[in-house]
């Protein structure tokens, strides 16, 4: 049918007690096309769990890789495997919000298109979905700088950096580009592909009404990254430095995030070294750098902050935290 336009890929690992889901809401949509689940090597029923929620339309694909090659090269393939002209990621532990489709895709004015998201506790996302109030649509375009300064998270901050959007991208604008996920990347593979993209003149719309939903775990796979996909994560920041002229407030930008990450890298690997080595020997190993000793000492300092103000906080386990919504939002007024 003539609305059928959408392909949504999933990449997903071991993603058994939450695929189904995700696949279901994907295929509940009357624009989607196409359905690419992408199980990258995983350990569980993952594919399995996939194919229970098919619903005969025939509009489910599953590729299935025998080693592991991450989250970048998944979608690659599922972008390379499919034909429609708008693609939407889904995270396999994620779901959309029923209509999210006929709510977002208005116009021609854009090569990318994000709405809001709702983060739910896992502890209460296996019941009914979401009560989501119906938002404003308050469209806005990002410029490179908004996007990339939107990236820098905030210790103690809730999640909530621009680049959890889930945008539908435009296959022609990649294509015409020679855009894709970098597959070195295992994390922060979205924002560099959206960054790379903006570079280039994209048009990146965001409307605040919601309509998907993330689940927050504690054991989520993005949480779980290593010390070298920091390092990866800032030289990808370094190598769109490089690679053309640009503004100076972009540069600007692009030089915070890169410090940013690089901070986080440099005491994740200081860490490292302790774990290793012992206190005194990654001691002396920093001390043979000194630019990265204020990301060191700041790091360290505000983990034994953290740990004191939750020691204090006792050890009492939280119940579900409430709904909340990465960007702010005013409800439609009732008429």
């Amino acid at each position: 049918m003539a609305s059928s336009t959408v392909c949504v890929v999933i990449a997903a690992r071991n993603a058994q007690a939450t695929i189904s889901r995700a696949v279901a809401s994907a295929l509940r949509e009357i624009r989607v096309s196409e359905v690419v689940v992408v199980d990258d090597a995983s350990d569980d029923a993952t594919a399995e769990a996939s194919l229970a929620a098919d619903d005969g339309s025939g509009r489910l694909q599953i590729i299935r890789f025998d080693r592991n090659q991450g989250p970048a090269r998944a979608r690659n393939r599922a972008i390379a495997n499919s034909r429609a002209p708008l693609i939407a990621i889904l995270d396999a532990d994620d779901f959309f919000l029923r209509g999210r489709f006929d709510a977002m895709l208005d116009g021609q004015d854009w090569d990318f298109v994000a709405d809001n998201i709702v983060f739910v506790d896992e502890r209460s996302a296996s019941g009914a979905e979401p009560q989501v109030p119906s938002f404003e649509a308050a469209p806005r375009f990002l410029t490179v700088e908004g996007f990339v300064d939107g990236n820098i998270s905030r210790r103690g901050a809730s999640r909530g950096e621009i680049g959890f959007l889930k945008p539908v991208m435009r296959r022609v604008f990649l294509d015409r580009h020679g855009l894709g996920y970098d597959e070195a990347l295992r994390l922060g593979e979205d924002y560099d592909l959206y960054a790379r993209a903006l570079l280039r003149g994209a048009r990146y719309k965001i409307v605040h009404g919601c309509g998907y939903g993330a689940v927050v775990r504690a054991d989520s796979l993005s949480g779980r990254h290593r010390t070298q996909d920091l390092k990866r994560l800032y030289e990808a920041d370094r190598a769109m430095l490089g690679s053309a002229a640009m503004p100076g407030s972009t540069r600007a930008a692009l030089m915070r995030h890169e410090r940013h990450v690089r901070g986080r890298y440099e005491l994740r690997h200081f860490l490292d070294r302790k774990a290793e080595t012992g206190l005194l020997r990654a001691g002396l190993g920093a001390l043979m750098r000194p630019s990265a000793l204020p990301a060191i000492v700041g790091g360290v300092a505000a983990d034994k902050l953290e740990t004191l103000r939750n020691r204090r906080r006792g050890g009492t386990e939280p119940g579900p935290m409430p709904h909340r919504y990465l960007l702010p939002a005013r409800v439609v007024a009732q008429k």
